[in-house]
Order: C-alpha cells, then structure tokens, then sequence
C-alpha cells in the first residue's frame, strides 16, 4: 500500500482529499502545524475506514517537515502522491506599497521553501517506485497577482515556477507535477468548489496524468 502525504490537512480539502484519495486504498499521512488537530482528523478517518495518521510540521521549518514526512513513509509505506495545501497566513496579504522586503520573508519560506524540502525528501521513494504525483494547490494569486496581497502574489507565482520546472524535469521519471488553482474561496455546496468536488478534480489530476496547471473554477470566481 502506498501513502498520500496532506501538507497543511485540515478538516476542509485536506479531510475531503484523505477520504477520496483513501476509498481508492491509499494511507494517509496528515501534516499539520497541530499533532493534536492533525491526530483528531485521523481518528475522524479512522472510523470512515480510511488508513491515516497524523504529524506535526511546519512548513516554515524545513527541517520539522523533512522529518515528518520521513516518519510518515516508515509508519504508512512509501509516499506515492504529495499534496502541498496549506493556507497562507493572513499576514503574508499586505498592500503591495505596505511590503516591505521582511514581510516577504514569511511567504517565500511558506510557499518555497517548504515545497522544495518537502519535494527533496520523497523523490527517491517515488524513482524507487517509478510513479508519483505532487500537487500544489494554489489561489488565484498564483495565476492573476493581486495589489493588496503582495505577498501570496509573489511567493505563489515562485511556486508556480518551481511546480513547472519539476513537471518539465521529471516526466521521464514517471512522476507527474501539477498545480490546481482555486479562484476565490472553498465553498461548501458550491459545484466545483466545494471540498468533496475538489478532492475529486485532484484524483482526476493525478489518475489522468495530462498537463501542468489546472483550475478549479473561472479566475473572476
């Protein structure tokens, strides 16, 4: 059995992602900031009959996530499908005029940093299996900067870049990178935006293998 690893699982997408990807027989390790939280929604799994556990990282502590990930591949199987989604802090949304170069500090080690670590340390199980997915879930700063949030504007479209550097490089591996872009807000109800529907768009993206950027709803959503 192999593992899909959740980097900023929440009872939201990460949940509706854990149960999806779960029902096809995937383990799930659940990275959070929070064991307690990340340990609650495992349970909460649990008892859905989806194989999961939870760890504490954060993602602004390249060192903290390389170690959970590692302890979630020794506890769960090898790390098949990466999804890299936490949500940006309300900090990182300053007014383009009001950043200044340490406000970008933050956002560079969120939405960089932390991808890279996080990439770095399942690739060589995934050339060992000779399959994999990583998925970055993004806003649509990533895509349209916004003036009043400089700081997601600039460290998503870094990640962006990163993203399709690595799905350019390592097709030939057999390992799929792609980016879903999620305009506005996760709405509950909502057709494509609703959590249970976004879990399904990424388990289309990792089984269908085509592209690099995909996009939940329309930009002015």
């Amino acid at each position: 059995m192999t593992t899909i690893a959740i980097i900023g699982a929440g009872p939201g997408l990460g949940a509706a992602v854990a149960r999806r990807f779960g029902a096809e027989g995937h383990s799930v390790a659940l990275v959070s900031r929070s064991q307690e939280r990340a340990d609650a929604l495992a349970a909460d799994l649990a008892d859905a009959g989806v194989t999961a556990r939870g760890f504490a990282a954060d993602v602004r502590d390249p060192k903290a996530l390389e170690a959970a990930l590692a302890a979630a591949a020794a506890t769960l199987g090898p790390i098949e499908v990466l999804q890299y989604s936490p949500v940006p802090h309300r900090d990182f949304m300053r007014p383009v005029l009001e950043t200044a170069p340490a406000d970008l500090v933050g956002p560079i080690e969120f939405s960089v940093y932390g991808p890279a670590a996080a990439v770095r340390q399942v690739l060589p199980a995934m050339r060992s299996l000779g399959r994999g997915t990583i998925l970055f879930v993004n806003g649509g700063t990533a895509v349209l900067p916004h003036p009043d949030r400089a700081g997601t504007s600039v460290a998503f479209a870094a990640e962006s870049a990163y993203g399709h550097l690595l799905h350019d490089t390592l097709a030939a591996d057999g390992i799929h990178v792609a980016q879903l872009i999620i305009p506005g807000a996760i709405i509950q109800g909502h057709d494509r935006k609703d959590p249970a529907a976004l879990a399904d768009t990424l388990w289309g993206i990792h089984q269908g293998r085509h592209g690099f950027r995909h996009y939940a709803d329309d930009l002015d959503s």
